[in-house]
C-alpha cells in the first residue's frame, strides 16, 4: 500500500523556469515505525514434523511520501519533504502438528520454540533500525524536486518519487541484509535447540 500526501502551496513572485526547482530541495525527514504484529496458531490436518513447528512471517515495508508543492509562474515544483516508513513483520502464523494437542507438554514445547523464532524476526528489525534510517535517508536525499505544468500531474510525480525511493540501491541492500540476518538467526535457534524440550515430554 502506498500513500501520498502533498500540501503547502507557496506563490513565488517573478519568473521561474523549470530548472529553478532545484532551489526547493530540502533535507528530507525520515521517520520509521514498526507495525503492530499478531500471532495466529494453526494445526493443519496434513501431517507435519512432529518434533518441529514452523513460522510463516509477513514482512511489510510501506512508505508515505510527503511533498512540498510550490507554485511557480509556469507550473509547479514538487519536492520531497519527508518519508514516513512502516517496516517490519506484522503477521506470524505458527503451524503445529495436529498430533500435539493444545496445552500438552508437547504443544507448549513446540510453541516455546516457535516463539523464539518470532523473537528472532522482531529482533533483526530492531537491530537494523540504524541501517534502515540511513538507507531511507540516502534514498530520499537522492530525489530531486520535479517540475510539472499541471496540478493534475502532481500525484503522478509523487508516485514516481516513491518508486524511485524504493528502488534505490541502498534501500534494496538493507532489506536484503535484513532477510539474510533473520535466516541466519533462525538457523542458529534450530541448531542450538534440536527438539530437546519436546523429547523431554516423552
Amino acid at each position: 500500500m502506498r500513500l501520498f500526501v502533498w500540501g503547502g502551496l507557496f506563490l513565488l513572485v517573478g519568473p521561474c523556469m523549470a530548472a529553478d526547482c532545484l532551489q526547493f530541495k530540502k533535507i528530507p525527514g525520515v521517520y520509521i515505525n514498526t507495525p503492530d504484529w499478531t500471532k495466529t496458531v494453526v494445526q493443519p490436518r496434513t501431517p507435519m514434523d512432529l518434533w518441529h513447528g514452523n513460522v510463516v512471517a509477513t514482512f511489510v515495508d510501506n512508505y508515505q511520501i510527503n511533498a512540498d508543492v510550490n507554485t511557480v509562474d509556469d507550473g509547479f515544483c514538487v519536492g520531497l519533504k519527508s518519508v514516513n516508513a512502516v517496516v517490519g513483520y506484522n503477521d506470524f502464523v505458527v503451524n503445529i502438528d495436529i498430533r500435539n494437542a493444545p496445552e500438552t507438554c508437547e504443544y507448549n514445547a513446540v510453541m516455546a520454540h516457535e516463539d523464539k523464532h518470532i523473537n528472532a524476526y522482531l529482533s533483526v528489525v530492531d537491530d537494523s533500525k540504524g541501517d534502515l534510517q540511513r538507507s531511507i535517508y540516502s534514498a530520499a536525499q537522492s530525489i530531486m524536486p520535479r517540475f510539472v505544468k499541471s496540478r493534475d500531474d502532481i500525484d503522478g510525480v509523487i508516485e514516481a518519487m516513491n518508486a524511485q525511493l524504493q528502488s534505490h540501491p541502498d534501500l534494496v541492500l538493507v532489506k536484503q541484509k535484513i532477510n539474510a540476518a533473520q535466516e541466519i538467526r533462525n538457523k542458529q535457534i534450530d541448531k542450538i535447540e534440536s527438539g530437546a524440550d519436546l523429547k523431554s515430554c516423552k
